[in-house]
């Protein structure tokens, strides 16, 4: 079967499941410190909760079966340790099913995660993530030769990656077609990152040189991914820069340090590590052969959904077709917001909530708050809450479902909750009332920065919330 193994991509393989499981342990360690608060017992969204009311078959997860927050611990602690030991290189000292069934129960345990996340695990690197993990059980270890099959399965998935997104633009926002959207974009995003605001402030000439490079790597250069080498190797090196670029420029959790791993699987390292090892020229066993060719089967019929999707002119992002996750539709900024809102969460001791009182600020980790604060790098951890504050911002209606619980659990001086914060400006005794405002932020300009130190300028638009007390708390003197 000379055929079915390419040993020449032996260190193709190990970059990408070393980056692979290094996301994973990511991904996880987030799962382990933040659940408590999102989806845990006495969550925002608990889990118990919602699977009262989704059945099994339509979103499988251990925790469907059976939840505790112990149990979700004990699963997001061991998928953080799991996942530790593939990235030291575990799977490549261990027989090759031993290696297949560490990385199935990576795969097993995070798709438990995310099909009972709710809104808290409805990103698109979600899918990502459990997508290219299921594929990695089936790329062998270090015993046997990477599957050609499975090797041409990640550059379809990356392909779908990359031209999803791409044809999302141009069919999206006009700013796109236009080369325009970069003079906004670097400013509105969901969470900038330390240099987002050098980037803003480029020439707007070399912003529009930034849009069309973007359309040429996720419209023209994933074809390349299909032809010999050494173009394909070019092209998925345009892809890591392109990558590398978006990380510099924001956070985006870990969807590009995901991408780039992927690009990793189609780069021909020969001419760098020489020949392969005897281990990995070795014929792989025949059950494993007949595996890799059902999966591969399985995968090119679930492709058909993806595939229309990315065809039609009523093209979504991010939807996965399968209750596994196992293909899905990629895509990210169908549409770029001109003006950046913020919702700014305060508190108040005072017993009456007057306009002019002593309001203080809750400090969020990663989303723009403090006019002064640089803004932090953070990915490819996830912060969830800060993630969604900005669809909050956008609209009430993508957060109606936790903003209520969220504001409650600050009420009741939640410490769950509270370690999601950067800053709790109540530390002796939670608020008498919480109140949201909607504030227009901009980035400030270079003169605006040396005069001040800021690196936002704010102003209040409107109130998103009015003043609100638990509902058992005593009532107010004005009362």
């Amino acid at each position: 079967m000379d055929w079915f193994t390419a040993p020449d991509y032996w260190i193709a393989r190990l970059v990408f499941q070393r980056v692979l499981a290094g996301v994973y342990l990511v991904a996880f360690l987030g799962a382990a410190l933040q659940f408590r608060a999102l989806i845990g017992e006495r969550g925002m969204l608990p889990v118990p909760r919602h699977a009262r009311y989704v059945p099994f078959r339509r979103a499988p997860s251990l925790f469907r079966l059976r939840y505790s927050d112990r149990l979700f611990s004990a699963c997001a602690w061991g998928g953080a340790a799991l996942a530790a030991a593939l990235a030291a290189g575990a799977g490549d000292a261990v027989p090759l099913a031993a290696a297949m069934a560490m990385w199935a129960v990576l795969w097993a345990l995070y798709l438990s995660i995310v099909n009972v996340g709710q809104t808290w695990y409805s990103f698109g690197w979600e899918s990502l993530l459990l997508e290219a993990g299921f594929l990695a059980v089936f790329l062998g270890n270090a015993r046997t030769g990477p599957p050609v099959l499975v090797l041409w399965l990640l550059r379809w998935l990356l392909f779908r990656v990359e031209f999803g997104a791409g044809l999302i633009k141009m069919r999206g926002d006009p700013c796109w077609r236009r080369l325009t959207c970069l003079n906004f974009h670097h400013e509105t995003q969901p969470m900038p990152g330390p240099l987002s605001w050098f980037f803003h402030h480029l020439p707007r000439p070399l912003h529009r040189v930034e849009c069309a490079a973007n359309h040429v790597t996720q419209l023209v250069v994933p074809v390349l991914l299909f032809t010999p080498q050494p173009v394909a190797s070019y092209a998925a090196g345009i892809v890591v820069a392109t990558q590398l670029w978006l990380v510099l420029s924001g956070n985006f959790a870990w969807l590009n340090w995901l991408t780039i791993a992927l690009a990793a699987s189609a780069v021909d390292f020969t001419g760098i590590a020489g020949p392969p090892p005897a281990a990995a020229s070795q014929q792989p066993p025949l059950w494993f052969a007949a595996l890799v060719c059902a999966v591969s089967v399985l995968v090119l019929v679930l492709s058909r959904r993806p595939v229309l999707n990315m065809l039609s002119r009523r093209q979504v992002m991010n939807r996965s077709f399968d209750a596994l996750h196992l293909v899905n539709t990629y895509g990210a900024f169908g549409s770029v917001g001109r003006v950046r809102t913020e919702v700014v969460v305060e508190g108040t001791a005072d017993r009456v909530p007057r306009e002019d009182g002593d309001w203080r600020e809750y400090g969020f980790r990663g989303k723009p708050g403090d006019p002064r604060r640089l803004p932090r790098q953070f990915a490819p951890y996830h912060l969830r809450l800060d993630w969604l504050m900005w669809f909050a911002a956008i609209s009430p209606g993508y957060a109606e479902d936790w903003f209520g619980p969220f504001v409650e659990r600050l009420l009741a001086g939640d410490r769950d909750t509270l370690r999601l914060l950067r800053h709790d400006p109540f530390p002796d005794a939670p608020p008498v009332y919480v109140r949201a405002v909607v504030y227009r932020y901009r980035y400030t300009t270079w003169r605006e920065l040396r005069e001040t130190g800021a690196w936002w300028h704010r102003t209040r638009v409107r109130e998103y919330l009015p003043p609100t007390r638990l509902a058992h708390a005593p009532p107010s003197e004005a009362q």
